[in-house]
């Protein structure tokens, strides 16, 4: 990828844009990935990092939604299957299937009420039992069959449960399992689109700490958060994938409505070994007492991710998880697994994010619909252009979405449709071997072509796939030192970062290009070393770089409850 200044003096050269994306999360990013497989050549902007807002907030999930089949939703269940499927074929490195446990403590609990949930009479949640859940999955193996990927459910009970379980309450009768995927570095993945679609297309760029602040006539002013320029830009069409911040970014092109009615999800990590042997390879996916649904699933041996609440809130940028949610957080997974209860002391990480849902007054928050839509904003006074304004969406559907949206911008343009993204494969997932033994001979390979030892060279193929020779290359070439308290790490790898991911901060690195944060390694020392190496390839001063290491610090700590060290000064 090309350096942030590069894309600026690109956009500073070419100032006339057929389409502009306002918003980097997966929806925006997906959409410039679509219209660059058509040769269209779109400017993306983000006003802070790629995927740094609710897309970097998720349950870290790529599925059907087997709940939403209990509000009746079954065209969104049948499309978040099928683009499911499609995502384990074409991001092989990022997205790996799951099985899934849901606890049941009834055979008959909700079999009432299914009739009128089917044909969408009610959509407010209840309780459900064996027969119910059993049901739902049959739709859900049927809405997959066309494109496979994972097995199909079953139901296990007596000595296989509390064989695989022993510690689950001792009120469930059963689990039901099925599959669906885990989704092990989103932002990596959103990084990978914008590659593919630069690679593509070379008039599609993307450009982050880059944000929409006022537009008058046919001109919108951006202004870069980093170093404060302003620059104009004439679209022909601008499209708002914003998310959660929609209204506020369509009323700073005069636009004034209510589209939006947030609500939050926070989850947290834990630092839980009993808990991650337990669960194993399995999530589980358990009904609250208020019926709702929470998670717990490994992200690393001892590291369990647990999640998530569901909140209504107003403010977009209401991405802090509260004392209340822990509690509530650990009360029920102390009822789901009494035996292995969580303490506060093992939380290494927490997050939040607003969902951007629909605006729905008056309706249960875990009743509103996950499914996107697209509003159309015609042009009007001394405004030339169009807005299409996306409310809602999801990670699991974002590619359909953007072939959705892409499809309209296509039609708009009078171009025709030359690449079906469907089969696209995402990244570092061309060419990726499935045999097992065939990835270690690569990475075996790869070991004697650069001379960098065997763990090492499996851990870059881990995070970079079939990229892995290039950051093995300049590894080679920089320094296979190991950062400070990082061991998995080297200077090398960072350089690489610096040079070829678009870097904005410090937080960029520890955040979102690496897993360092949310696996609970960051700590002050590591971050002034990756600081000096960030910043020697980008030309930060000393200045500059403490004052990255500061802001950095106080993020992790205000907004993510991370525990590093002594306390700083506020910024």
């Amino acid at each position: 990828m090309r350096r942030r200044d590069d894309v600026l003096n690109e956009i500073r050269a070419q100032p006339d844009v057929e389409v502009l994306i306002v918003g980097g999360g997966i929806n925006g990013v997906g959409l410039l990935r679509d219209l660059a497989a058509q040769g269209v050549g779109a400017l993306l902007v983000e006003r802070g990092d790629f995927c740094s807002g609710t897309s970097a907030a998720p349950s870290r999930l790529i599925h059907g939604g087997l709940r939403y089949l209990e509000t009746g939703e079954f065209a969104l269940v049948r499309e978040s299957v099928e683009e499911r499927n499609r995502l384990l074929m074409n991001a092989p490195h990022l997205v790996v299937p799951l099985a899934v446990w849901v606890p049941l403590n009834s055979w008959w609990a909700g079999l009432a009420r299914a009739p009128a949930r089917f044909f969408g009479w009610t959509r407010s949640p209840g309780r459900k039992g064996a027969i119910v859940t059993k049901l739902g999955l049959v739709f859900y193996d049927w809405f997959g069959r066309k494109i496979g990927g994972v097995p199909r459910h079953r139901l296990v009970s007596g000595p296989d449960l509390r064989r695989a379980m022993p510690s689950i309450s001792k009120q469930v009768k059963l689990v039901a399992e099925f599959f669906d995927a885990r989704l092990v570095h989103p932002e990596r993945l959103t990084l990978e689109l914008i590659a593919d679609a630069e690679r593509d297309c070379p008039e599609a760029l993307a450009a982050s700490y880059l944000a929409l602040v006022s537009s008058e006539g046919d001109t919108v002013t951006l202004q870069d958060a980093l170093g404060g320029e302003r620059i104009q830009v004439r679209p022909r069409l601008v499209i708002n994938t914003t998310g959660a911040w929609v209204d506020q970014v369509d009323a700073q092109m005069g636009v004034h409505h209510r589209f939006i009615g947030g609500t939050r999800g926070a989850h947290l990590v834990l630092r839980h070994p009993l808990l991650a042997r337990e669960l194993g390879a399995r999530m589980l996916y358990f009904e609250t007492q208020d019926h709702r649904i929470c998670l717990a699933y490994c992200l690393t041996d001892d590291l369990v991710l647990l999640g998530t609440t569901d909140i209504r809130t107003d403010d977009p940028d209401d991405c802090r998880c509260t004392e209340a949610e822990i509690d509530y957080l650990f009360r029920e997974l102390g009822i789901a697994m009494p035996e292995l209860p969580a303490r506060r002391e093992q939380i290494v990480f927490s997050y939040a994010g607003v969902r951007p849902l629909p605006a729905a007054d008056g309706t249960v928050a875990g009743a509103i619909s996950r499914d996107h839509s697209v509003r159309l904003l015609p042009a009007q006074g001394d405004r030339p252009f169009d807005i299409l304004t996306l409310v809602g969406g999801k990670w699991t559907t974002y590619r359909a979405c953007a072939a959705q949206i892409a499809d309209d911008v296509l039609a708009r343009l009078r171009r025709q449709r030359r690449v079906d993204t469907a089969q696209l494969p995402i990244g570092s997932g061309r060419d990726w071997p499935v045999d097992p033994a065939e990835r270690q001979a690569r990475v075996d390979r790869l070991s004697t072509t650069s001379g960098l030892a065997p763990a090492l060279v499996a851990l870059l193929w881990d995070r970079y796939g079939c990229e892995a020779s290039g950051v093995a290359a300049i590894v080679a070439t920089t320094g296979a030192a190991a950062i400070c308290d990082l061991p998995t790490y080297t200077v090398g790898e960072m350089v690489h970062i610096a040079q070829h991911q678009r870097i904005g901060r410090l937080a960029d690195v520890v955040l979102r290009r690496t897993l360092i944060a949310i696996e609970g390694r960051c700590t002050e020392a590591a971050l002034r070393m990756i600081a000096t190496i960030i910043g020697g390839e980008l030309g930060w001063d000393a200045h500059r770089q403490a004052q990255e290491v500061a802001g950095t610090l106080k993020l992790l700590r205000q907004r993510h409850g991370v525990q590093i060290g002594s306390r700083i000064a506020d910024l």
